[in-house]
C-alpha cells in the first residue's frame, strides 16, 4: 500500500464514501504523499549544500524504476523537474491521481465504487469502504503516535505529516478518541511532523493555492 493509498481511506468517509477534505488541497496531499514515497524509498530528496542543485531544491537519487506504475510516473515527472522547490511540483503530481488511488483501492476490495447524480444532474462517485481492516490498522498507528506525540515509523510521521498540512487531523482521528482536545491533538501532530519537508511543501501549496483563490474572488468582486 502507499503512503497515498493510506491518506485517500483515513480521510474517505467509510459509510457515505465522501471525501472529507478539500477536493484541491487532497490532489495536493496526494502529491506530496507520492513524494513523500520516494524520499522513504531513497529515489529522491531535497539538495543539502554544495550540489548540482540549489540547496533545498529537489534533486533525484535514483531514477530507476520502483515496479509501482504510480510512483515510476511521480519519478520520471520530478526527474523532468529537478532543481525546483518541492511545493510547485505537488499539483502536477496529484492531478489526476485520486481516482486511480481508488480504483486500485476498489481492486483490492478496500473500497467499492458507487456512482449517483447530485440533483439528478451531475454525476458523482462515492468509495464507500468494503473491508477496513487495513484502515483500522493505520489509523490504529495514528492514534498511538499522537498519544504518545512522537513515532519512529517514517510511513506513520509521513502520514501525520500530510494531515497536519491538510488541516484534517481531526478528521482523520477523534480527538476524544486520543483523549486530546483538538488544539491538543494539532500540537502532537505538529510535534511529529517536525522538520518534515514533504509536509511544509505540502502547506506552502495549499497556502498558496488558497491564496489565488482568494485573490480571484476578491478580484470577481471588486476587493
Amino acid at each position: 500500500m502507499l503512503i497515498a493509498e493510506d491518506l485517500l481511506l483515513l480521510l474517505t468517509a467509510d459509510d457515505t464514501g465522501e471525501l472529507a477534505a478539500d477536493g484541491t488541497n487532497m490532489n495536493i496531499a496526494l502529491g506530496g504523499a507520492l513524494l513523500a514515497e520516494l524520499a522513504l524509498m531513497e529515489r529522491l530528496d531535497v539538495a543539502g549544500p554544495d550540489e548540482h542543485v540549489r540547496e533545498g531544491r529537489l534533486v533525484v537519487r535514483d531514477p530507476n524504476p520502483t515496479g509501482d506504475g504510480v510512483l515510476d510516473e511521480a519519478l520520471a515527472r520530478v526527474g523532468h523537474k529537478e532543481g525546483r522547490r518541492p511545493q510547485s511540483v505537488l499539483t502536477a503530481l496529484g492531478r489526476r491521481i485520486r481516482p486511480r488511488l481508488y480504483e486500485r483501492l476498489a481492486e483490492g476490495s478496500l473500497v467499492r465504487a458507487e456512482q449517483g447524480r447530485i440533483l439528478g444532474i451531475f454525476p458523482v462517485h462515492r468509495w464507500p469502504a468494503e473491508h477496513a481492516d487495513h484502515e483500522t490498522a493505520v489509523r490504529a498507528d495514528v492514534l498511538t503516535a499522537l498519544r504518545q506525540g512522537l513515532t519512529t515509523d517514517a510511513r506513520t510521521r509521513a502520514l501525520i505529516s500530510l494531515l497536519r498540512a491538510l488541516k484534517a487531523v481531526h478528521k482523520a482521528v477523534a480527538p476524544e478518541s486520543v483523549g486530546l482536545s483538538k488544539r491538543e491533538l494539532n500540537e502532537r501532530a505538529k510535534q511529529i511532523a517536525e522538520d518534515d519537508w514533504v509536509g511544509k511543501a505540502v502547506r506552502s501549496a495549499i497556502n498558496s493555492e488558497d491564496a489565488a483563490i482568494y485573490a480571484g474572488g476578491g478580484a470577481a468582486h471588486g476587493f
